[in-house]
């Protein structure tokens, strides 16, 4: 068995899962700032900032990150949460001296999220032209700027980028969660401190609102963000809003709401491409730094295709699992550690013998009686090879039960061509394109009828 290594070895390796499994607001507020601190028979204990941490980790993500853990030691594991003053946790703000006293209440911005560390490509070109264009202009360009798009996919990434530029050109800038607001309304109709919130949100040169389909059936707090949207905009004051859809499709909005959200520019942000999938990637190995080839980097942009959290979270864990278990990192090893965690997001249909020989004779232009055939030309041969290794990888099936799908092949074929497919993936990066396309489409879930 693999050498297990030390705690905070392993707590790395479970953040990189935990932050594709738990939403990113939820990931920064609690689980961000946490570190490994000890492992030992079994108990494995994790260093919380604080008791607020501690008991909101205790009630809600217990059960999760016991079965990460358990997972990534391969050991039944037991998880305690204590606190640790000492333990220095990563940075999560732009140091407070730098922000304005008005400020130093509101929720800090994260210094990671900049426009030159924003990857563009074809899917949110518009998008990051746009908050570029507000954060150079405010006030002026696009007011308000209403970004949407589905989650992971960088919408919180640039609006806080115009946030940091903002605070960098010395402007008064909230920077909130429609959640928040919510809550911070409520709490002021309770404590009859409604001046207070009024002058908090309408005294800004900016406000940023981080997904605001939160509002949708909340009467009272979409009427006090109209009010709110009218004063800061008619005083030239920029606001710019991210939500999961358009304007018109947030249902129980007010609908003078909903049209002053329309009043500037709407833009989305979409799933990124393989080219900009593999960008982010290697912009974020740059920025670590990360010392991790270029196959193993394609590997995780042709596995995770939908959501970029879920690739800087795939990548995080490959490079953890890595470190933690003292091996090379190669295509092979990232391939089964993301077996478990690659993007299917929706369940498909169990894969089977059959459904992996239609789709290699598809990929490879072929019938299904050429694979079960004795035809030994290279092309052939090598789609036989490929279905006995995605069968192998995808089904639970014996050597034996193979070898007799593949019409009468024996164990010991069947095992060559595994490990031969399996080798041939680490270098010849043309196959393992295509293996990897095969095993995309498998697991696509088709329409309803």
């Amino acid at each position: 068995m693999t050498e297990i290594r030390s705690a905070q070895q392993i707590w790395k390796a479970a953040l990189g899962e935990l932050q594709i499994q738990v939403n990113a607001p939820n990931y920064r507020t609690w689980l961000a700032n946490t570190a490994g601190l000890s492992y030992q028979d079994g108990q494995f204990a994790v260093a919380v900032p604080n008791t607020f941490v501690a008991e909101y980790l205790e009630k809600n993500q217990r059960s999760l990150i016991e079965r990460v853990l358990t997972g990534l030691t391969r050991h039944e594991v037991r998880v305690q949460f204590r606190i640790d003053s000492y333990q220095q946790y990563p940075a999560r703000s732009i140091r407070e001296k730098n922000i304005p006293a008005q400020q130093a209440s509101f929720p800090l911005l994260n210094p990671k999220y900049t426009f030159s560390s924003f990857v563009t490509g074809s899917s949110n070109q518009l998008a990051h032209a746009a908050a570029l264009g507000v954060a150079q202009n405010p006030g002026h360009s696009y007011n308000p700027l209403f970004i949407y798009g589905g989650a992971g996919l960088g919408k919180t990434h640039l609006l806080q980028a115009i946030g940091n530029m903002s605070v960098a050109n010395n402007m008064n800038v909230l920077y909130v969660s429609a959640e928040k607001y919510t809550n911070d309304l409520m709490q002021a109709i309770r404590e009859n401190k409604t001046e207070a919130f009024r002058n908090k949100y309408r005294s800004v040169d900016m406000l940023l609102v981080d997904d605001v389909q939160f509002f949708s059936g909340k009467k009272q707090t979409g009427e006090n963000f109209f009010h709110t949207f009218n004063e800061l905009h008619d005083a030239n004051r920029q606001i710019a809003i991210t939500c999961d859809r358009p304007p018109r499709s947030i249902a129980l909005l007010p609908e003078r709401l909903r049209s002053r959200l329309e009043w500037g520019l709407v833009t989305d942000v979409q799933a990124p491409d393989f080219e900009t999938r593999l960008a982010i990637l290697q912009a974020r190995a740059k920025q670590e730094p990360i010392d991790i080839s270029e196959d193993v980097l394609e590997l995780i942009a042709l596995q995770i295709q939908q959501n970029i959290r879920a690739l800087e979270g795939s990548l995080n864990r490959v490079v953890a699992y890595a470190r933690l278990v003292r091996t090379m990192l190669t295509p092979a090893l990232a391939a089964q550690v993301l077996k478990d965690i690659a993007d299917n997001e929706t369940k498909a249909a169990p894969v089977t013998p059959a459904l992996i020989m239609e789709a290699v004779v598809s990929s490879f232009q072929l019938t299904p009686a050429d694979l079960k055939g004795r035809k030994r030309d290279a092309e052939t041969a090598l789609a036989r090879q490929v279905t006995m290794y995605l069968i192998r990888q995808e089904t639970e099936c014996s050597l034996a039960e193979i070898g007799r799908e593949l019409g009468g092949r024996s164990p010991a074929t069947v095992s060559y061509a595994y490990q031969k497919i399996s080798s041939d993936i680490n270098n010849i990066p043309s196959l393992r394109r295509k293996i990897f396309e095969i095993q995309q489409g498998l697991h696509v879930v088709s329409p309803a009828d």
